[in-house]
């Protein structure tokens, strides 16, 4: 590679991270993108545009004077925006090994954020179903049954199982 072209590289790398972290760029590189697509593709579009909108807001943080802190604030979106990314891909993707990637994302980006939450000493957010999953069934009075919300049964020892109702 020419030496002219590998001193760009780095050059264009950070005009797009600026561009990125700006919000700017964003919208355009979708509308664009758009102009081309398929109406079968506008709805991923419009799902990518707004994970990626609300990534970049989510990210624009006041700073607190404590690194760390304003690292996992910064940061969270960040990996919620992958997260809600892969999602559309699972949803509207058809490739089964970029299926499989989206679906590793979004398990990995969810320790991730567990993993910083616990570093800084944070309660964890609320648990929440993601949108393409339902959710789960209300449990028996008697409280939770051995029952998983798809109707499966889960491997637990006899003596804790309660047979459905």
């Amino acid at each position: 590679m020419p030496a002219s072209i590998r001193l760009s590289v780095p050059v264009l790398l950070r005009a797009a991270v600026v561009l990125a972290m700006s919000g700017v760029g964003i919208p355009l590189l979708f509308a664009a993108g758009s102009q081309a697509a398929s109406s079968d593709e506008a709805p991923f579009l419009q799902e990518n545009d707004a994970a990626m909108t609300k990534m970049m807001a989510d990210m624009s943080i006041r700073p607190t004077g404590d690194v760390d802190r304003d690292f996992v604030a910064m940061m969270v979106p960040h990996h919620q925006g992958a997260i809600d990314m892969a999602q559309a891909e699972l949803r509207y993707g058809l490739n089964e090994q970029l299926r499989r990637i989206a679906q590793e994302i979004v398990v990995e980006q969810q320790q991730e954020i567990v993993a910083m939450y616990l570093a800084r000493g944070q309660p964890l957010p609320p648990s929440t179903p993601a949108p393409d999953q339902q959710e789960p069934a209300s449990s028996s009075a008697g409280g939770a049954d051995a029952m998983s919300h798809h109707g499966t049964r889960m491997n637990m020892p006899s003596h804790t199982q309660k047979e459905p109702q």
